[in-house]
């Protein structure tokens, strides 16, 4: 009879090349999986299954009734294609103007700890010492070292 736990033991101690070796052996087929805690887990529940036995019928039954169930995908979403054969995109992201900020253009300044912050609106995003920023409080906290509400460091909470 095989002792689990010492395989469990040896298996948290190899190279993924070896896991997914042994992975095969285990399984009886490859995998396509390099990521070795995931193998590792995989690998000691099939040990672990085989030397104690699997799920009893009842429980099998009762795991397909759950799943049958269950309102889950099975595969991704097929991309559509336009009728000039370019693929549609499926997810764009779309950065809704904040009523807090001025227009696009706009230079914000601020002093900081003797030095002068300059940060230009951009229409998706800020720009600051040549960088761009998707918030405020990334500018802010690339300026200090510590988060801030973008919006209160550069004094933009009160307009309207």
């Amino acid at each position: 009879m095989l002792n689990v736990g010492k395989e469990i033991a040896v298996l948290k101690h190899m190279t993924v090349t070896e896991l997914r070796a042994r992975y095969a052996e285990v399984f009886g087929e490859e995998t396509r999986s390099h990521h070795k805690d995931f193998l590792v887990k995989r690998i000691a529940w099939r040990l672990q299954s085989q030397a104690e036995g699997d799920l009893s019928e009842r429980a099998r039954a009762r795991a397909a009734e759950l799943a049958n169930d269950a309102d889950i995908r099975m595969s991704r979403p097929r991309r559509e294609a336009k009728p000039d054969g370019q693929p549609v995109a499926v997810g764009t992201l779309r950065i809704s103007a904040d009523k807090r900020l001025p227009m696009a253009g706009t230079v914000l300044s601020r002093q900081y700890k003797g030095r002068m912050v300059i940060v230009t609106i951009l229409p998706n995003g800020f720009e600051y010492e040549g960088k761009v920023y998707r918030s405020l409080s990334a500018v802010a906290k690339a300026v200090t070292g510590t988060h801030w509400n973008g919006y209160h460091f550069f004094n933009l909470l009160q307009r309207r």
